[in-house]
């Protein structure tokens, strides 16, 4: 589903990124990708979504560049960035009917799940409220809601738990499970590591914009820990 290869990303000044990367993502995986503050997740994450431009590499989605069919991968991916930005001007439900609209998703189908998250969420009550009251966790919510409701290929997140509380982070593991239960693949970046290990089916490990390892999380993890394998790695680099 999700094709990367040799990419590469140098930013004005010299500092390269990413280095010579190379993943690939399945349909029904839940892929974790791990790494320190500024190890190149999120400069990968925007060049798979198609925010961010790259000098080197190539990045498929369903089988379709990135650069080459943007408006094509988009209509199948859905993307949660660490701080999402809605607008706020907007009530709830008028930014999810606005991205229904976005891809056409039919009103029956549209309202049925919005009904089916918002409820889950437990913000059903909120969406008829300005998203400039909402709490940074209802807009977490509702940005999670919004890359749901019209079922993507391919489900980019990028530290998705943060600012959701327990429960919610609970729901939201289910809900990716399902997704991927049903064909779709999703690729996301944490700091949790305990959510990666229970969750995930591969997982991933870079520094410094370099791919230090990866597998399914038994090859990567082996004997010991998930947090054990990545802070030896990330210190030694063995």
């Amino acid at each position: 589903m999700l094709k990367i290869k040799n990419l590469s990303k140098t930013y004005k000044g010299g500092t390269k990124a990413v280095d010579n990367l190379s993943l690939d993502v399945a349909n029904g995986d839940i892929f974790a990708f791990i790494g320190h503050n500024g190890a190149g997740k999120t400069t990968t994450i925007k060049a798979v979504v198609g925010i961010l431009d790259f000098e080197e590499g190539s990045i498929e989605i369903d089988g379709m560049s990135i650069q080459e069919k943007p408006v094509e991968c988009k209509q199948i991916t859905a993307y949660i960035p660490d701080n999402p930005d809605l607008y706020e001007h907007m009530t709830g439900i008028q930014y999810l009917n606005f991205v229904g609209d976005i891809f056409s998703i039919e009103k029956a189908e549209r309202e049925a799940s919005i009904g089916k998250y918002a409820d889950a969420f437990e913000i059903t009550r909120n969406l008829g409220d300005q998203i400039s009251s909402y709490s940074h966790g209802m807009k977490q919510k509702l940005a999670v809601i919004s890359a749901l409701i019209h079922k993507p290929r391919l489900l980019v997140l990028d530290e998705p738990f943060v600012g959701l509380d327990p429960k919610a982070s609970h729901i939201l593991k289910g809900f990716m499970r399902d997704l991927c239960n049903g064909g779709s693949a999703i690729f996301f970046s944490t700091h949790i590591l305990e959510v990666a290990e229970k969750l995930c089916d591969k997982v991933a490990i870079i520094k410094e914009g370099r791919l230090l390892v990866s597998g399914t999380m038994e090859e990567v993890r082996g004997n010991s820990s998930l947090e054990d394998v990545f802070l030896e790695l990330t210190d030694h680099e063995k």
